[in-house]
């Protein structure tokens, strides 16, 4: 069977792979004072900070509507494929997955929609593992069950300067944004279930670093893991996360990838952003 694999512009897919896999991105968008950009195509993540730190700057992100993926779906199908797996960043951070399901309910039951249950590298790793089964011409719920199953293979921390920027958005809880500026504490975030909670809480922004390397490694377990290192504008800090995971997993490293996020996730974290993507391959 030709199954085609469907995922969304917050996968931040690294560079190194383009051409690797056969992947169909459809792109959020951003808007900015009125104005209206396609992630990765029409608006980059420096633009985004540099709104954001002007005080008057209005910036939102909005969804693909249901007609976007329909087009693509049936795209995709009138050119041979026997059906869709369509992979994408977590309910309760976005529309998308919504959108996506209303576009598989017009279109048929040849395409499957998956919620990762997360974004970035968390959603690229299970589009990626679907996109390997339908190179080896797995049957279409094969597909689907390699995206489900690798999404639960996904663990994401999260550090930022400010928890302004996800509480604006609604991407965090008014009660939890408090931790942010109660004493000067800098909280490492994580998702669960879907949702972006406080994971811990320390007091300086080295220490957070400090930190979120402990919890990939813990979350990668005794077996054999990949990492992804996302961030904002602070590349200094995502290398030396490389390091000093990459340090302590030592030979339990497989895949390592270094990425700067794009303009949906920049609108809702603000510069600063570092995070970590352990993804555990059994």
């Amino acid at each position: 069977m030709t199954i085609a694999v469907v995922t969304d512009s917050t996968a931040y897919l690294p560079a190194e792979l383009s051409g690797t896999y056969d992947l169909t991105i459809v792109p959020l968008t951003v808007v900015i004072n009125g104005w209206d950009g396609l992630e990765g195509l029409e608006i980059s993540p420096a633009e985004v900070a540099r709104a954001l730190g002007t005080r008057r700057a209005a910036v939102s992100t909005s969804r693909p509507a249901p007609s976007q993926f329909v087009a693509e779906y049936r795209r995709l199908l009138d050119a041979g494929a026997d059906g869709v797996v369509s992979v994408h960043l977590s309910g309760k951070l976005s529309g998308t997955y919504e959108a996506a399901q209303l576009a598989a309910a017009e279109v048929g039951p040849q395409v499957r929609v998956v919620d990762s249950g997360t974004a970035a590298m968390g959603l690229g790793f299970p589009a990626l593992a679907a996109a390997s089964a339908a190179a080896k011409n797995q049957d279409l719920e094969t597909v689907r069950r390699a995206a489900a199953d690798h999404a639960s293979r996904v663990s994401t921390f999260f550090y930022v300067d400010t928890l302004e920027f996800l509480r604006r958005g609604g991407r965090i809880g008014a009660a939890s944004a408090l931790v942010g500026t109660a004493l000067s504490v800098k909280p490492i975030l994580h998702v669960a279930d879907g949702a972006i909670v406080v994971r811990d809480k320390v007091r300086t922004a080295g220490r957070a670093l400090s930190r979120l390397v402990d919890l990939a490694v813990d979350a990668a377990g005794d077996g054999e893991a990949d990492i992804a290192v996302h961030h904002l504008g602070t590349p200094d800090r995502a290398s030396a996360l490389v390091d000093a995971i990459s340090m302590r997993l030592g030979d339990r490293l497989r895949d390592c990838y270094l990425t700067e996020v794009g303009a949906v996730v920049a609108a809702h974290t603000g510069p600063g952003l570092a995070g970590v993507v352990i993804h555990r391959r059994a």
